[in-house]
């Protein structure tokens, strides 16, 4: 499986809702996620990815489509 796909499967796991979106797509304003969820996501992305996001990165910006999320984990790489 691919990173985006499991990008998806993150979200939808943590969401609880279907995930068919564009890429660059907002996941707030498309109401796939919000404020609360996004703790629940980074823990998600830490534990799958094997990263440390530090509390200082919990901007919605950081992660507001599945690009700025593949475009962040890279620069954890």
């Amino acid at each position: 499986m691919d990173r985006r796909s499991k990008l998806i499967e993150i979200l939808k796991s943590v969401t609880k809702k279907d995930v068919d979106i564009a890429p660059d797509e907002s996941l707030f304003e498309s109401g796939i996620l919000d404020s609360f969820a996004l703790p629940d996501l980074v823990s998600a992305l830490e534990q799958e990815f094997s990263i440390e996001i530090p509390d200082s990165h919990l901007n919605p910006r950081k992660f507001e489509s599945i690009e700025r999320i593949e475009e962040y984990l890279d620069s954890r790489a």
